[in-house]
């Protein structure tokens, strides 16, 4: 029997995934317990993607025993359920700091081992990096490197997975397996005709998989089957590839054997893996949403949350003044893109379920599909991600915009989101949304201006418009000393020295700044323009009557606020200096919010110390010899 200490040994011992060829089943089932343990203990200390990782315990050794990495490749789509990945590849250790700044990444990192090949964590993308892998291994001759792509149903429905299943099914010389793990859900159940289909296949007995072992000699020489398969054909068999399933993603031997299988026909395979999210946590099978997709610090015993939110959180404010809404508004719809509950909009959704629509991980489609709500004269919301919403720019370009349709797009987790790091910070969506002609934009500072911004949206009908908001609390409400047309005024000094033009939320340290460079005797006015794109009249009017313009936005400074003021200042003959104050260009790090705000000198003191060098006199340089 082997002991509690025997499995903390083999979890420390498995820092080579070769190790787990020579453990036995005993060992393995051992092992696989203890890194549920160890997930639990070190996920609820620091936050982080739990339930997804759960359910892939057994599938994940099943990958490292089967296959070799890095010789063989394997690509995790979008790498939330990669923690045991980490854990098998050496990274016990380091699992203390996950998601914290300079720590763990969440997600696959390629700085962090040569285990991780891909780092995308957007939903869908697996497939086709698998595909061009796949074609460049065929090119050089590497045919003893296998190319597994491990996909999440979830995942399954968007527009980006089925274009690389059309390439990968006809293309019968490049054997990559497509590790299909169905867990009936992504953050909410997964839906549409897929989820039916892998709902009819989950239904089917095991017994394909010993038909298809005796068989797997034919097929593979291209001869056929030799007789009806024992269950009716799946969707992937007639887009080209061999099917093996369903499998039984929690029995490691089944697995094995289907991986194996699949390797050994040498052509395209979908191996369709059944799980079940938060496996082994009675607190997250037992959730009803989301199963712990991811969760923030917890009690490990009970699954609830170590502490309480000291102010209710954008989200949740957006999530009742939508259904408030609602109420007010018949033609107001919600679509949402397998994020019901992360937008927002879960909520509108029990209460209208007939106005509201979730398409699955597929933000393309829903903003198109937006746009033929509004083409039927209804107002549809989207609620996404702002760094989401890229996936969809030619939509709301093409599809919304070109039309002048009103649709409103809710942008949760602008900005720096903290902890997930580059691929989710928000920090490109007003300089995407700044290109769209007609494209209103609104940052609201507080949680009384998102409500008045949200009931403007909605209640404007000649073209798009959009909220962007951060993952974080709302905080106080900071009201305005006097609204000149649309920009409201929330400082003023005597003298009109310096106009800070804050976006959003970052009012806040804006007014703190102001604040104490009055105490310096520096005039300081702070504006919200609320609609920060596009640029206002009344905005242009109030920076020339300063000396000196300096905007603030958690946004890349490359487009955005600041690039669009400096360009209306411009084109207003106003030769008043602008200094824009924003993020990078560049890939952020994970870490936490605020600490990487003050990185980029978005806080008080970042504020503060920017206009003091904006202000301090040119040093004397001498001229230069003719």
């Amino acid at each position: 029997m082997t002991t509690t200490t025997d499995a903390r040994r083999l979890l420390g011992g498995a820092a080579d995934p070769k190790v787990l060829r020579e453990l036995s089943g005993e060992e393995l089932d051992a092992l696989a317990q203890q890194i549920r343990e160890f997930l639990i203990e070190k996920v609820a200390a620091v936050g982080g993607h739990l339930g997804p990782n759960l359910g892939a315990v057994e599938l994940t050794l099943a990958l490292h025993r089967i296959f070799d990495s890095p010789h063989d490749t394997l690509l995790f789509d979008i790498g939330h359920q990669a923690y045991v990945h980490k854990l098998l590849t050496g990274r016990v250790e380091d699992f203390d700091t996950l998601r914290q700044g300079d720590g763990l990444s969440g997600y696959l990192s390629r700085a962090e081992s040569e285990h991780d090949v891909i780092e995308n964590s957007h939903a869908s993308t697996a497939l086709a990096y698998a595909d061009g892998l796949a074609k460049a291994r065929q090119l050089s001759g590497e045919d003893d490197r296998a190319v597994v792509a491990v996909i999440g149903d979830g995942a399954m429905s968007g527009g980006m997975a089925w274009e690389a299943l059309n390439n990968l099914g006809g293309a019968p010389e490049r054997p990559v397996i497509v590790v299909l793990n169905d867990n009936e859900r992504s953050y909410a159940p997964t839906v549409g005709g897929l989820a039916d289909h892998l709902q009819q296949l989950r239904g089917q007995s095991d017994d394909s998989i010993d038909w298809l072992v005796k068989n797997s000699s034919r097929i593979s020489a291209g001869e056929g089957t030799g007789g009806p398969l024992p269950v009716a054909h799946s969707l992937f068999e007639l887009l080209g590839f061999a099917y093996l399933g369903p499998v039984d993603g929690h029995h490691r031997p089944s697995l094995e054997e289907a991986l194996h299988l699949a390797r050994e026909l040498e052509r395209p395979v979908v191996v369709h893996a059944v799980t079940a999210k938060g496996r082994g946590y009675e607190p997250a099978e037992s959730e009803p949403d989301d199963r712990m997709h991811t969760c923030g610090v917890l009690d490990p015993a009970t699954g609830a949350p170590a502490k309480k939110a000291s102010a209710p959180g954008w989200t949740s404010v957006f999530a009742d003044e939508m259904c408030a809404l609602g109420d007010e508004h018949r033609e107001l719809v919600a679509l949402t893109a397998a994020m019901p509950g992360p937008t927002g909009l879960a909520k509108f959704g029990e209460r209208f379920p007939e106005r509201f629509f979730d398409v699955g991980i597929a933000e393309q489609h829903a903003v198109t599909s937006a746009a033929g709500l509004a083409t039927g004269g209804l107002h549809p919301v989207v609620g996404v991600y702002a760094t989401f919403l890229g996936r969809a720019f030619d939509q709301v370009l093409m599809d919304v915009a070109l039309h002048r349709l009103p649709v409103t797009f809710v942008l949760d987790r602008a900005g720096i989101t903290g902890p997930d790091g580059p691929s989710h910070h928000g920090m490109w969506d007003l300089t995407l949304l700044g290109a769209v002609p007609g494209m209103h934009v609104s940052a609201p500072r507080d949680a009384a201006q998102l409500r008045e911004l949200l009931a403007e949206a909605v209640a404007y009908e000649d073209g798009p418009t959009a909220l962007r908001f951060p993952k974080a609390s709302a905080g106080a409400d900071i009201p305005a000393l006097e609204r000149i047309g649309q920009v409201d005024v929330l400082h003023r000094s005597s003298v009109a020295d310096i106009l800070i033009v804050a976006a959003g939320p970052l009012a806040a340290p804006a007014i703190e700044a102001a604040e104490a460079l009055q105490a310096q005797g520096i005039g300081v006015t702070v504006a919200d323009p609320r609609w920060a794109l596009p640029i206002l009249p009344e905005l242009t009017q109030l920076a020339a009557r300063h000396h000196l313009v300096v905007t603030v936005e958690d946004n890349i400074r490359h487009g955005g606020l600041g690039a669009a003021l400096t360009r209306a200042l411009a084109d207003a003959s106003n030769a008043t200096p602008l200094r824009a104050l924003g993020l990078p260009g560049r890939f952020i790090p994970h870490g936490n919010r605020n600490d990487l705000l003050s990185q980029a000198g978005l806080d008080a003191e970042g504020i503060t110390q920017a206009i003091l060098r904006a202000c301090a006199p040119e040093p004397f340089q001498p001229a230069k010899e003719r």
